[in-house]
C-alpha cells in the first residue's frame, strides 16, 4: 500500500503555523540568486551556527543541574518528543508552501526509518547522563564505522582500501581517547562504559536509518517530505511511549518546576530543524562532499566550544586522539568523492550508495 505522507497541498494559502517556514523559503529564494561563493559561505555558516547553538542547548539541558538540589534532566524521551514535534511542524509548514510533489513511498518504510531515528536520538541523549559532552560528540562522529560494518554484513558491499584505512584510524583514535586513566575510580569508569555502550547502540541505529533512507530515496521523495514523515511518525511513537511509561508526567513536572528549561528545549528543537534545512541546501547546491566536510569541522568546533563554555577538560592523549579521529573523518569524506558508490559482492542486490 502506498502513502502520500509528507506530500504538500499545493497552492493553498499558508497557515499561521507555517509563517516561519514561509519566511525561510523567502530567504532561500534570495539566497539562490547570490553568487556561488556567497551561497557557499552562507550555507556553511548556517550549518555551523545552527549546530553549534544546538550543541550548547543540548549540553545545557542534558548535562546541567537545576534548582537548589542540583536536579539532573533525565527525560531523553521527552526531549526527543519535543524535537520531533518542532521538526514535524517546520517541515509541514515548508510542504504547504512548496509546489506539490507526489510521494509514492510505502508508509512502512517511513515507519521503520522513524523508529530507528527515534531510537538513535534517545540513546544518544541518554548517554549524556553518563559521559561528558565532548566524548559524545567524538563518538557520534564515528558513524562511518557503523555504516561500513552494516554495509558489509547486511548489504554485502565492498569498500575501497582507503575507506577501511580511515575506519581503522577512527578506531585507533577512539581507543586512545577512551583508554582509562589509572587514577579513575571504578564506579566512574563503569558509568562511562555504560554511556559508551548507549552511544554504540545509537550508531547502530544511525546506520540502519541510512540503510532505510536508501530504500526510500528510490521513490524520489523530497528532503522535506522525508523530514516531515520521519518526525510525524516519531511524534506518534514518543507520545505513546510517554503515556505508557509515565515519563510524560515526570517530564511535565520537571518543566513546571523549572519553566526556563522550556525555552532551551524549544531553541534546541528549532535550531535542529533549521540546521537540517541548511544541510539539505548545502547538498543540493554543492554536493555531499562539501556538506560532509562542513559537518565534520563543525563537530570538532563543538568540542572546542564545549571545553570553553562548560569547563570540560581533555588531557594531552585525548587531544591527540581527537585530531586522529577528525583527520580520518576528513580523509573518509574525500574518499567518497573518488568513489561515490561501493561495489557489491556477487549474489547481493545493489542498493543506493552510502
Amino acid at each position: 500500500m502506498m502513502t502520500s505522507v509528507g506530500s504538500s497541498n499545493g497552492g493553498g494559502a499558508p497557515s499561521g503555523g507555517s509563517w516561519i517556514s514561509l519566511q525561510m523559503l523567502s530567504c532561500l529564494d534570495r539566497l539562490s540568486r547570490l553568487p556561488e561563493t556567497a551561497r557557499l559561505v552562507l550555507c556553511v555558516a548556517g550549518i555551523f551556527v545552527c549546530y553549534l547553538v544546538f550543541g550548547i542547548f543540548q549540553e545545557k539541558v542534558t548535562r546541567g543541574s537545576f534548582g537548589e538540589h542540583h536536579e539532573r534532566f533525565t527525560y531523553a524521551t521527552g526531549l526527543v518528543f519535543c524535537q520531533c514535534l518542532v521538526g514535524c511542524l517546520f517541515a509541514g509548514g515548508v510542504l504547504q508552501i512548496q509546489p506539490d510533489v507526489p510521494n509514492n513511498a510505502p508508509a512502512h518504510l517511513f515507519a521503520i526509518c522513524s523508529s530507528t531515528y527515534v531510537l538513535a536520538m534517545i540513546t544518544s541523549n541518554k548517554a549524556l547522563e553518563y559521559i561528558a559532552y565532548p566524548v559524545q560528540v567524538l563518538l557520534k562522529a564515528c558513524k562511518p564505522i557503523s555504516v561500513l560494518l552494516l554495509g558489509v554484513l547486511l548489504a554485502g558491499k565492498r569498500y575501497s582500501a582507503q575507506r577501511y584505512a580511515c575506519v581503522f584510524l577512527i578506531v585507533i583514535g577512539v581507543g586512545i581517547f577512551m583508554y582509562p586513566s589509572k587514577d579513575r575510580p571504578p564506579k566512574e569508569v563503569g558509568s562511562e562504559t555504560f554511556g559508551v555502550a548507549l552511544l554504540a547502540l545509537s550508531l547502530v541505529f544511525d546506520g540502519l536509518v541510512g540503510a532505510v533512507q536508501e530504500k526510500i530515496n528510490v521513490f524520489r521523495v523530497t528532503s522535506f517530505q522525508l523530514m516531515y514523515a520521519t518526525n510525524a511518525y516519531g511524534f506518534a511513537y514518543l507520545f505513546a511511549a510517554l503515556l505508557i511509561s509515565g515519563e510524560g508526567i515526570a517530564f511535565g513536572s520537571f518543566l513546571a518546576r523549572y519553566p526556563y528549561v522550556i525555552w532551551d528545549i524549544v531553541g534546541f528543537s528549532f535550531v535542529s530543524a533549521l540546521g537540517q534545512s541548511f544541510v539539505f541546501l548545502t547538498i543540493t547546491n554543492f554536493g555531499p562532499l562539501v556538506c560532509s566536510l562542513a559537518t565534520t569541522l563543525r563537530k570538532f568546533t563543538t568540542i572546542l566550544l564545549s571545553i570553553v563554555l562548560f569547563g570540560n577538560h581533555l588531557i594531552g592523549r585525548q587531544w591527540l586522539a581527537v585530531f586522529i579521529v577528525f583527520f580520518a573523518l576528513l580523509l573518509e569524506s574525500l574518499s567518497k568523492r573518488k568513489k561515490a558508490t561501493a561495489t557489491h559482492l556477487p549474489g547481493h542486490q545493489p542498493t543506493s550508495s552510502v
